[in-house]
């Protein structure tokens, strides 16, 4: 992927695998811990521990069709996620803006560079996620951005703690879906 510019003076690149660290550190610090409460997209109050494994990163990296998207402002990371063909819908996930910065615009960016990627290099109608069902703010953000909410819900892996150790007994994921234009 060539770095690219957005009207934000975002550059947005395909992570590496000297990325790695720093996007361990940057999930983690916008979604765990007190770092996290700087901004409004914080599981703290819902989980601990881990957010990403770093073996995990990497081999989603190294899958086909599956890029983890850096966004960096002035060389510095500031943003990521994770876009992947899933059975032949957008995956997205590990979206993670640096605390202080959320709500600047850089997620609407670097969302907007995911659902480019999936739409337009892999030609795929839809874009899916997996959203924490009590997350309402953070569910009410993707509404306004075009997602619906599905319906559909899957278990939250308790006692896999790749995925953190929660702090209540009724988590569960739910799916939210946007049609991407052709």
């Amino acid at each position: 992927m060539t770095e690219t510019a957005s009207p934000s003076k975002l550059a947005f690149r395909a992570a590496t695998d000297a990325d790695v660290p720093a996007i361990v550190a940057l999930v983690t610090s916008a979604y765990r811990g007190a770092s996290s409460r700087a901004g409004w997209t914080t599981e703290a109050d819902l989980l601990e521990g881990a957010r990403i494994d770093a073996d995990v990163l990497r081999a989603d990296m190294a899958r086909p069709r599956s890029r983890v998207v850096l966004s960096l402002r002035d060389g510095g990371l500031v943003a990521c996620a994770h876009v992947a063909d899933d059975e032949g819908a957008g995956y997205f996930g590990m979206f993670s803006v640096v605390p202080p910065l959320q709500g600047a615009g850089i997620g609407d960016a670097l969302l907007a560079e995911c659902e480019r990627i999936a739409a337009r290099e892999w030609q795929l109608p839809v874009m899916r996620m997996t959203v924490i069902d009590v997350r309402d703010a953070l569910i009410a953000w993707y509404v306004r951005r075009g997602y619906r909410r599905t319906g559909i819900h899957r278990p939250f892996p308790y006692g896999d703690l790749r995925f953190g150790v929660p702090l209540r007994a009724d988590l569960r994921f739910e799916m939210l879906e946007k049609g991407l234009p052709s």
